[in-house]
C-alpha cells in the first residue's frame, strides 16, 4: 500500500534544492512554491546558507524533527547514506529519487537500488523512483519539469513508465485544453510501478475521484495486478487508456508450433487489456484525443449527429465515422424544416448540418436547442467550428460551453482554426473544456474507443475450474508422443478422431480396412505436409501398402498414424504459454493455411463460453460457421466450448507450454480433433 506520506506530507526536504531554476534541485523548489504546497519545506545544500529565503541544512542529520518526504535530486553515490540518516533519524517514510544511475545503469547500480529500496522498506516507506520526474497531485506539485498542467478533481490521472513521455503528453494535453487530476512518474519502479499505482487509484476511488486513467507502459510487471484492479476501476465506472509501447520487437520468439509462430507478446498484451476492459491506443496525440472524448462521454449508440460551418471538414468526419462503424444518418422532419428556415439561405440540415462560414453563435445556439430537444434519433453531436478570421467569437464558445453543461448529449467541439481564433479557443479552454484540432483524428478516436468500451469482458468471477490430472505426464519434456496427447484430450473429452500407430505394414492394413478412407500421417517431423507426409483419401489396399512405404522411408520418420478421414470446415485451436501473462490461447481459421490467413483471436486463460462467442462473431469466416446461400452452419457455441476446454486443460497442465489442435473439423453433426500437437517446458 502506498503511503499517505507520499501522496500528502506535511513537510517535505529537497536534498540537492538550489537557487539555480535550471538545475533539477532548484526546478523542484521552484514548483513546490510556484503551486503553493501548504506544509514545511526544508532545502539540503551544503554549498549555500540560504536558497529561496530558506536557511539550508549541510546534512540531512541536521535537519529538525520529522520529514514526511524527501525528494532527492543528488549524485547516486552520496544516495544511501542519505536515505538509511532520514529513515532511521528522521522517520521519513516517502521518498522520491530524482537520480539517475541505478538499475537503469548496469549491476552496480542495481545493487545500490536494491540496497536503497530495503533500508526504506525496513522502515515501512515507500519510494517512488528512482531516475524519475516526480509526482504531481492535489496537495503538491514534486516535479524538476515544466510544464506543470492545471489540475481538477475531474481531470486525468496520468501514470507513466518515462518521465520525458510523461511531460510530452502534458503538453499535447495542455495544448487541447484538457485538466489532470494526478502525475506519476515511477522510472525504474524499484517499488511503485504502474501496477501499484493503479492499485493505489482503485482502492481509494469514490464518486468525486478521476474517471479517466492514463497509462504508458513500457514492461508490464505484472499482468494479473493490472488485470485486476483494472477491470475494478471499470465497474466503478472509469476509462483506462493505455499505450504499451516495444510492440515491433516483441513477437520474436523461436517456435515450432503453428500456435507458437502466430502468437507474440504483443498479442498477450492486446488479450490483458481486452479482459481489463483496457482501450488500448498507439501514440500520444491518439492517447489525449481519446482522453477528451471521454472527458465529454461516449454516445450510447451509433447515430452521430455532425454540425459544421464549413462543408470539407463535415464531409471527412462523415468518411471516417462511417468507415468506422458509427453512423451519420440523414435527419429530417418539422423541426428540422423549421430550423432551416432560420438559418441563412443555403444552409442545409440533413445531417452533416452546414450553417455556412457566415453563421453565427445564435444560430448555433438554435441548432443545438433544436437536436438535442426536438431530434430522437440521434446519440451525439459534433461540432465543428473554426473562422475565417472576419470577426471575434467568443460568443460562439459561450453557447457551446453552455450545450455541453447540461448534458444531454455528448457534444464534441472541434476547433480547427488554431490561428485565427486562438484567442478564443484559450478562453473557451479556461472554462474547463477540452477540444479537438482535427476531425479526422477526433472521428478515429472516438469510434476506437466506441467499439472497445463495447467489447464484452469476460467474468473474472468464475467458478473455480476441475485441476484434476487425470493423465500423467510428469515424466515427459518437449513434444509428448502422439498416443500420450490423443489420452491427454480423450481424458477431457475432447472429440478425438481415433488414431492408431503402425511400424508394421500388416497389422496397419487390418486396421485400415475396418476405416476406409482414411488418412495416413507420418510420425516423427512436426510439420507433416511440409515433408510431404500426409495421404487422404486412401480406400484400397493397393494404395494403402504403396503410400505405407513412401511415408516410412521419409526421413525422421518413426510410424504411420492412420485416421478414419472425415469432411468439415478446418478451424485450430492453439495455447502459447506466454511469461506471466500465463496461457494465450488462440482460435479461428485453421488448416494448412492457418499462417497465411492470419484469421484467428485470442484470449488469457481463464475464458468463460460467452466472452469466447463473442470474439468468434468477430472473424472474417464467421458468416461461413453461422452459414450462408443455403450452407448449414456449424454449432459455434460448441466451438466455443472447446475454447473453454482448451482452457481447462492448460490451467489443469500448466508445465504445456505450446499446443496445436490443428485441424479440428466442424460440419453439421459436431467437431473432430485430426491433429493435435502438445509442448511442455
Amino acid at each position: 500500500m502506498i503511503h499517505q506520506k507520499l501522496i500528502q506530507p506535511e513537510s517535505i526536504v529537497v536534498i540537492g534544492g538550489s537557487d539555480n531554476p535550471n538545475s533539477p534541485g532548484g526546478k523542484i523548489l521552484e514548483n513546490l512554491l510556484k503551486h503553493h504546497f501548504k506544509g514545511k519545506i526544508y532545502v539540503v545544500n551544503p554549498k549555500k546558507e540560504y536558497v529561496r529565503g530558506f536557511p539550508t541544512y549541510k546534512n540531512v542529520s541536521d535537519l529538525p524533527g520529522q520529514i514526511d518526504l524527501a525528494i532527492i535530486a543528488i549524485a547516486a553515490k552520496y544516495v544511501e547514506d542519505t536515505v538509511k540518516i532520514l529513515t532511521e533519524q528522521k522517520n521519513t517514510k516517502g521518498f522520491i529519487i530524482i537520480s539517475a544511475g541505478f538499475s537503469d545503469s548496469g549491476e552496480a547500480g542495481r545493487q545500490l537500488e536494491k540496497r536503497i529500496l530495503a533500508q526504506i522498506e525496513k522502515q515501512g516507506g515507500n519510494l517512488l523512483g528512482p531516475n524519475n520526474i516526480g509526482l504531481i497531485n492535489q496537495h503538491y506539485t514534486g516535479v524538476f519539469t515544466t510544464p506543470v498542467p492545471d489540475l481538477s478533481p475531474q481531470g486525468v490521472d496520468l501514470i507513466s513508465g518515462s518521465g520525458a513521455t510523461a511531460v510530452f503528453i502534458m503538453e499535447m494535453a495542455m495544448k487541447i485544453g484538457l485538466q489532470f487530476n494526478s502525475v506519476w512518474s515511477v522510472g525504474n519502479s524499484a517499488q511503485i510501478g504502474i501496477e501499484e499505482v493503479l492499485e493505489y487509484l482503485d482502492e481509494q476511488h469514490n464518486d468525486e475521484s478521476s474517471k479517466i486513467k492514463l497509462l504508458y507502459i513500457e514492461s508490464i510487471r505484472k499482468p494479473q495486478k493490472l488485470l485486476k484492479h483494472a477491470r475494478s476501476l471499470r465497474e466503478k465506472g472509469c476509462y483506462i487508456v493505455a499505450i504499451k509501447a516495444g510492440s515491433s520487437a516483441a513477437g520474436s520468439r523461436a517456435a515450432s508450433s503453428h500456435t507458437g509462430a502466430l502468437a507474440s507478446s504483443d498479442l498477450a498484451v492486446n488479450a490483458l487489456f481486452e479482459k481489463a476492459g483496457i482501450i488500448r491506443v498507439y501514440g500520444r496525440r491518439e492517447m489525449i484525443d481519446t482522453a477528451a472524448v471521454l472527458y465529454y462521454g461516449l454516445p450510447k449508440g451509433k447515430k452521430i449527429a455532425i454540425v459544421t460551418h464549413a462543408g470539407g471538414p463535415g464531409v471527412m468526419l462523415t468518411d471516417v465515422l462511417e468507415k468506422n462503424g458509427l453512423k451519420v444518418p440523414q435527419l429530417g422532419g418539422k423541426a428540422l424544416q423549421n430550423l432551416k428556415e432560420r438559418l441563412l439561405p443555403g444552409s442545409s440540415v440533413t445531417n452533416p448540418i452546414d450553417f455556412l462560414a457566415t453563421g453565427t453563435a445564435e444560430h448555433l445556439d438554435d441548432i443545438l436547442t433544436t437536436l438535442t430537444n426536438e431530434v430522437n434519433n440521434i446519440d451525439a453531436i459534433a461540432v465543428i467550428f473554426g473562422s475565417p478570421g472576419l470577426f471575434q467569437v467568443y460568443d460562439v464558445y459561450d453557447v457551446l460551453a453552455k450545450h455541453i453543461k447540461q448534458r444531454k448529449l455528448p457534444i464534441y467541439p472541434i476547433l480547427p482554426s488554431v490561428i485565427n481564433v486562438a484567442d478564443e479557443i484559450a478562453y473557451f479552454y479556461q472554462k474547463g473544456f477540452p477540444g479537438f484540432s482535427d476531425e479526422v483524428l477526433f472521428g478515429k478516436a472516438l469510434t476506437n474507443a466506441y467499439r472497445q468500451t463495447r467489447l464484452a469482458l469476460p467474468d473474472l468471477n468464475m467458478s473455480q475450474f476441475n485441476h484434476k490430472r487425470p493423465v500423467k505426464i510428469d515424466n515427459y519434456k518437449g513434444y509428448l508422443p502422439n498416443h500420450k496427447v490423443y489420452e491427454l484430450l480423450k481424458a477431457f473429452d475432447f472429440p478425438v478422431i481415433p488414431q492408431a500407430e503402425f511400424t508394421d505394414i500388416t497389422q496397419a492394413l487390418k486396421y485400415a480396412e475396418k476405416h476406409y478412407p482414411v488418412v495416413m500421417k507420418v510420425v516423427g517431423p512436426l510439420h507433416k505436409t511440409d515433408v510431404g507426409g500426409v495421404r487422404l483419401g486412401i480406400k484400397t489396399p493397393e494404395d494403402f501398402k504403396a503410400h505405407f512405404k513412401q511415408l516410412m522411408q521419409i526421413e525422421g520418420v518413426k510410424a504411420v498414424m492412420i485416421q478414419p478421414q472425415k469432411q468439415g470446415q478446418e478451424l485450430f485451436i492453439g495455447v502459447k504459454k506466454e511469461a506471466g501473462f500465463g496461457h494465450l490461447i488462440l482460435f479461428g481459421a485453421g488448416g494448412i493455411f492457418i499462417e497465411i490467413l492470419k484469421d484467428f483471436k485470442s484470449v488469457l486463460a481463464p475464458v468463460d463460453p460467452s466472452f469466447v462467442m463473442s470474439k468468434i462473431k468477430s472473424l472474417q469466416i464467421y458468416p461461413l460457421l453461422k452459414g450462408t446461400r443455403g450452407k448449414q452452419g456449424i454449432d459455434i457455441a460448441a466451438f466455443a466450448g472447446l475454447v473453454a476446454k482448451v482452457s481447462d486443460l492448460v490451467l489443469a497442465y500448466p508445465e504445456i507450454t505450446e499446443m496445436d489442435l490443428n485441424p479440428v473439423l466442424a460440419d453439421t453433426s459436431g467437431f473432430y480433433v485430426v491433429d493435435a500437437r502438445v509442448r511442455l517446458s
